[in-house]
This record gives structure tokens, C-alpha cells and sequence, in this order.
């Protein structure tokens, strides 16, 4: 097995299988849903909206988590509407909540407004496993995504994600980066990341995976490294399938 096959082999047991068009319907889901198992494996995770949370997991092995998205794409520092989004995952048996930092307020000086609603929330969403996305495209600066990955550390997070993959940045390997730093001098030694984000190919993936194996030495699985992507099992299994155009196309 080459390099490359090796990432995409990690990618997609790293991988979070996405379908969060705002026109998504349930034939979309099932679509979904079928190519998580893939004929090289399957993905860690779907991730969608609340209202397909039990048709996925319906359809799903338990092995497959079930993810579903809270406050999302916009952040907007309205709890109740957060709240609302977790109980429909969780009635539903979704596994994993994805839950949008109101990076907007933290943006605004307002830090003491952003920890207590992630507090709520994570209180909320145990036991289930609570990704925070900070969208730190949005955030723009190191030191608002270093403030933003404390944050949501503190407040108990699982993993923290870079982006929704909704605005015009989305992961960039400097803000994985500083997440990843915080992460580690966190002490947390459960905590994971998440890229999301413009991940399309095997190649962009592998960027990410290196990071991690950068940081953290031992632990590359989907415990705690993820990446959010619609298109990139695509190229896995071209690379996987020997379909790959080019090997140019994939150099990292």
C-alpha cells in the first residue's frame, strides 16, 4: 500500500459523510446512507439535519454514528431554538450533535454570553457526543480561534470542528493549526478535531491527517480525528479503486 492509499484508507475511517443542503429530501438521505458503506469500508459518520436523524439511523449500523446539526449554519445565540434542536436529535437516536459556536458574540466581546450558552448545551446534549464548530474562517485571527478552541473546550466539548462549511472560508490548515495547539495544551486527552470544509480530495485530507499525527503522536482514528465532508469519498475510492486520473492530482 502506497502513501496515498494509506491516507484514504484513514480518511474515510475518519470520515463524516455530509448531506446538509438546505433542499435535502429523504431520497437524498437514503442515497446517503447507502454510500457510508462503502466497498472499502465503511465512514464514521453521517452527518445531516435533525429531521433525517431517525431515517439515517434506521437505516444505519450502530457502528455508523449518527450526526445531526444544532444552531446551524448561523450561530445565532438562541437557545431555545438549540435546545429544540438537540431533543429532536436525541429523540430520534442520533449519536453526535453538531453545534455552531455564536462565534458572532464572541466576535462582539462578549465571552462570558458564548461560555454559558455552550454550557447549557452541553449539558443538554450528554450523553451524546457534542462537536463544536467555531467557524474559523469567520473568526478570522489565531487568537479568536485559540480563544474560540478554549471556549468550547472548557465548556466540555468532544471535538472541536473548524467550520459549517456554509461561509467563503472554511478549513484552512493555519486555524487547524492553532485548534489543534490548544487541543493539546489543554491536557484533554479525549478531545478531538474535526475539518470541515472545502475537503475534497484525498490529497486536501492528508493535510489535515498529518496535523493531527503532528500533535498528537498515537491516536489517529475516529475517537478523536474527523473530517466533514460531502465529495471526498469520491476520491477515496478512486484512489482506493485505482481510478485516481493522475498521481499529480494527489500530491501532498
Amino acid at each position: 500500500m502506497n502513501d496515498l492509499e494509506l491516507r484514504a484508507r484513514q480518511a474515510l475511517a475518519c470520515l463524516d459523510l455530509t448531506q446538509l443542503s438546505e433542499a435535502a429530501t429523504s431520497a437524498d438521505i437514503e442515497q446517503l446512507c447507502v454510500r457510508a458503506r462503502s466497498r472499502f469500508g465503511d465512514v464514521a459518520a453521517v452527518c445531516t439535519w435533525p429531521r433525517f436523524v431517525a431515517q439515517a439511523r434506521k437505516a444505519l449500523p450502530a457502528s455508523i454514528k449518527v450526526a445531526a446539526v444544532a444552531s446551524f449554519p448561523d450561530g445565532a445565540p438562541d437557545l431555545p431554538r438549540a435546545l429544540a434542536d438537540v431533543e429532536q436529535i436525541a429523540r430520534a437516536g442520533g449519536d453526535e450533535v453538531d453545534l455552531v459556536l455564536p462565534y458572532r458574540e464572541l466576535l462582539a466581546g462578549r465571552r462570558s454570553e458564548v461560555a454559558e450558552f455552550l454550557g447549557e448545551l452541553r449539558f443538554a446534549t450528554r450523553p451524546l457526543t457534542l462537536k463544536v464548530i467555531i467557524e474559523s474562517g469567520e473568526l478570522g485571527t489565531a487568537e479568536h480561534i485559540a480563544e474560540a478552541t478554549r471556549i468550547a473546550l472548557a465548556a466540555g466539548a468532544d471535538f472541536v470542528k473548524t467550520s459549517t462549511g456554509k461561509t467563503s472560508v472554511s478549513a484552512t490548515p493555519e486555524a487547524a493549526r492553532v485548534m489543534l495547539a490548544e487541543i493539546k495544551a489543554s491536557g484533554m486527552a479525549h478531545a478531538g478535531f474535526k475539518a470541515s470544509g472545502g475537503i475534497r480530495t484525498v490529497a486536501d485530507a492528508a493535510v489535515y491527517l498529518s496535523l493531527f499525527e503532528e500533535h498528537f503522536i498515537a491516536g489517529l482514528s475516529p475517537a478523536r480525528m474527523r473530517l466533514g465532508a460531502s465529495s471526498l469519498l469520491d476520491d477515496i475510492e478512486a484512489v482506493l479503486g485505482g481510478t485516481a486520473r493522475t498521481p499529480s492530482n494527489h500530491a501532498y
